[in-house]
This record gives structure tokens, C-alpha cells and sequence, in this order.
């Protein structure tokens, strides 16, 4: 009797699983940039702020390097700095559009067939530094060509994270020294 519960529960998972894959969620109140130019956006970028999370957690000196891959998916490459570990830590994944490539909505993964969002919702127009969202309230980086950004642009991009529901005050704010 027990036995016919295996098939619909197998299958629910599959589903679940399929579903989760996906990825490339976006808050509610956050929109991904129009007339998203992915070419301007490929290069080194520095992570200036971050909500933080266990894969990036005692990291700084972080980079993330976005690179068209043959097939036409971004590859992601980012470094860090593990202070506690005293080790360079690398994790290379790759990013899809999720609509358009004219939208700056995208998902990425490290881990096999598993995306999540990655949302480019602020960006100035030399594409020098950018505010990115994750899926959810529990991701977001502010990132810049430099290892700095202008104060103007850190209060823009603050006051646009708390419209879309972001803790700012819970930002950890990377340190970048002369290693990279």
C-alpha cells in the first residue's frame, strides 16, 4: 500500500526540483535595467558591498570577471580573499538571460542545473557601477569598476535599495587592499 505513494512523490519532487532550477527570480518592488548593453557589462568588477551569505562569508577583495562563453552564456568568475582561511578562494559559473538579452535579468549557477537571479536593477551609463539584486531580499551587491565608488552614487544606490525592500544596515562593506 505504501508503495503507490513512491511514484507521485518521486514525480513531485522532479517538479520541484525542474521548478527550482530555473531560477532567475527578482524581488517585487525591484525591476532589472531596460536597454541592458551586456557587452558594456562583461569585464572585471569590484564588490563594493554585499549582503552577506555562506559562499562569500569572510571574503574580501572580491572580484567578479563576466566573459562571453562560446555558446553565448556570460562566464562568471569570482575571487576572493578568505581572511579566516589566510586562501584565495575562485568559484567559476555561468549566467543566462532570463527574458531578454536587452534586460539586465539574468540567472546564474555554480552548482550544475541549479540558477539563481542575478539582477542588474541600477546602472549609470558608462557602466561603471551597478546595483545588482538577487532573487530575493536576501541578496544584493553594489559593484564598481574601482575599488571605490563615489559617495553620490553608494547614497543613489542605498536609497534605491531600501525603496525595493533591502536592510541596507546590513551590508558588509569589502575591504580592498593592494593583493588583486
Amino acid at each position: 500500500m505504501k508503495s503507490r505513494y513512491i511514484v507521485p512523490v518521486l514525480i513531485g519532487a522532479g517538479i520541484g526540483i525542474a521548478l527550482y532550477s530555473c531560477g532567475g527570480g527578482i524581488p517585487d518592488k525591484a525591476k532589472a535595467v531596460t536597454n541592458f548593453d551586456s557587452k558594456k557589462y562583461l569585464g572585471k568588477w569590484y564588490e563594493i558591498a554585499r549582503l552577506d551569505y555562506k559562499w562569500e562569508r569572510d571574503l574580501n577583495n572580491v572580484t567578479a570577471e563576466y566573459s562571453l562563453n562560446e555558446d553565448k552564456t556570460i562566464k562568471v568568475d569570482n575571487k576572493g580573499y578568505n581572511v579566516r582561511k589566510d586562501k584565495w578562494e575562485e568559484s567559476i559559473g555561468k549566467a543566462k538571460f532570463v527574458k531578454k538579452d536587452n534586460i539586465g535579468m539574468l540567472k546564474v549557477s555554480f552548482f550544475g542545473p541549479f540558477y539563481s537571479g542575478y539582477n542588474v536593477v541600477a546602472i549609470d551609463a558608462d557602466y561603471k557601477y551597478a546595483l545588482v539584486a538577487g532573487e530575493s531580499l536576501k541578496y544584493m551587491w553594489i559593484l564598481s569598476r574601482e575599488k571605490t565608488i563615489p559617495e553620490s552614487v553608494k547614497a543613489d544606490f542605498l536609497i534605491k535599495a531600501q525603496e525595493i525592500g533591502y536592510n541596507v544596515t546590513d551590508l558588509v562593506w569589502v575591504k580592498h587592499d593592494k593583493m588583486n
